[in-house]
């Protein structure tokens, strides 16, 4: 018979010879059956969707013991399900966390919902002279607004309805108000803090468009990549930056090349965060799409000296109103299929090459792989330009599914255009002299 030092050094073994199954079945046994579920939403380029639930277990469990036919989720497809160390889509081989990865392709996954004030009909602008009749300043009867993500999910014969919801990055962004005594305007904003703030970074100032004009402060970081591209991990790991995007209520920039006070608002509120960050005045940086791109075209003329960088997509201004930003660093960008943008930023680039500014031009593809973007992009800088204009080729920046009409084809040039890394690369190499 053993002795019982024996016994105890035998068991030991066995235990880390089985110790893998073992914890694997803690999955499916019922003294570790899910305590709570929390909607994991991510944004893309045509704005947020729910893509995950992550399952808080008791005990760890091991990915290698995980079967997704284990796991369904209410009008959802189930991709993959893995272990993890935390709520996020990042793997592990063992974790207190189940994720519950869905499909991105699912159809009716938009969390965006319109609010109207008043019908529907009485929203739509109407189009005089062939442009719509909103003025700067005025508020909008048609709002955006984003819905937390909820979902059913059913783990192992086990029910439960998402309780929490984790929206990656655009957590990581702080929600504060500006009340500016110069212009009496208070002004929603989001503003993320990097990590390392030991010395002067970078900001980007990105500026939404007039359809997510809302009430609601995060609107503006759920519709697009336009503000939480930059403030993505692995974009702060190459290029870390504070990221400064604004809410606004009312419409900021009209097609009679007007703005709103919140212009003036927007350009104090950076002076103050510089006062109170370690913010480098000289890396300033501008983006925007459509009327946000109006309204960083408009602060280009308004304080050329203001911004190192611009980066406009799928915006237009007069091209008589642009000598001011004759010697500014600009980035443009736009699609053929953009009935507005196109023929403005070609006004616009002509005029301003008249002025002086050395501009270099380039046809692209929206359906180009990273690889392929990278390429042009080495191909268009070895000028070495002040100012670059980029079009994507004509029906190239539509889905399957898409509309052709003018204004599918206005959203879909900011769906692709933040997620070209050299040209973001590109405005962080600008400096202010």
């Amino acid at each position: 018979m053993p002795t019982r030092r024996e016994f105890l050094l035998t068991a030991g073994a066995a235990a880390l010879a089985v110790g893998a199954p073992v914890f694997a079945r803690a999955a499916a046994n019922t003294a570790n059956a899910p305590t709570q579920a929390t909607a994991v939403t991510q944004v893309f380029g045509d704005g947020v969707k729910l893509m995950a639930v992550a399952l808080a277990y008791p005990e760890a469990v091991n990915t290698a013991a995980l079967n997704a036919k284990d796991f369904s989720v209410a009008g959802r497809t189930v991709s993959k399900v893995f272990a993890a160390r935390s709520v996020g889509l990042t793997p592990s081989e063992s974790g207190r966390f189940v994720i519950v990865q869905l499909a991105e392709n699912d159809a009716d996954t938009s969390l965006q919902e319109d609010v109207y004030e008043g019908s529907p009909e009485e929203a739509k602008p109407q189009m005089q002279g062939g442009k719509p009749n909103w003025v700067a300043g005025q508020k909008m009867k048609k709002t955006i607004r984003f819905k937390d993500a909820a979902a059913s999910i059913t783990a192992n014969g086990k029910t439960l309805r998402t309780a929490a919801v984790a929206n990656l990055v655009a957590d990581s962004f702080r929600q504060a108000e500006f009340q500016d005594a110069t212009t009496g305007k208070t002004l929603k904003y989001n503003l993320f803090v990097p990590e390392n703030t030991t010395q002067r970074l970078p900001l980007v100032l990105f500026m939404h468009d007039a359809g997510v004009t809302s009430e609601q402060t995060r609107a503006t970081l759920f519709q697009g990549l336009g503000a939480v591209i930059w403030a993505d991990p692995a974009e702060q790991a190459k290029r870390p930056c504070y990221v400064l995007a604004p809410q606004y209520d009312e419409i900021i920039a009209d097609d009679d090349w007007r703005t709103s006070k919140y212009l003036d608002t927007t350009i104090n509120l950076i002076r103050k965060l510089i006062r109170e960050h370690k913010i480098d005045p000289k890396r300033l940086y501008a983006t925007g799409q459509s009327g946000g791109c109006m309204t960083a075209t408009a602060m280009n003329i308004k304080y050329p000296d203001f911004f190192a960088a611009s980066y406009l997509v799928a915006g237009k201004w007069g091209a008589d109103l642009v000598a001011p930003m004759a010697e500014n660093k600009v980035w443009w960008m736009a699609s053929e299929d953009d009935l507005g943008a196109f023929p403005s930023f070609n006004a616009i680039t002509e005029r301003l090459q008249q002025q002086g500014a050395k501009i270099s031009r380039a046809v692209w593809d929206g359906k180009w792989n990273a690889d392929q973007y990278r390429f042009a992009y080495d191909d268009l800088t070895a000028e070495r330009a002040q100012m670059y204009y980029t079009v994507f080729v004509k029906d190239s920046v539509f889905r399957p599914t898409d509309s052709r009409q003018g204004a599918s084809g206005h959203r879909n040039t900011w769906r692709i255009a933040y997620s070209i890394e050299p040209i973001r690369e590109w405005l962080f190499a600008q400096k202010k002299r």
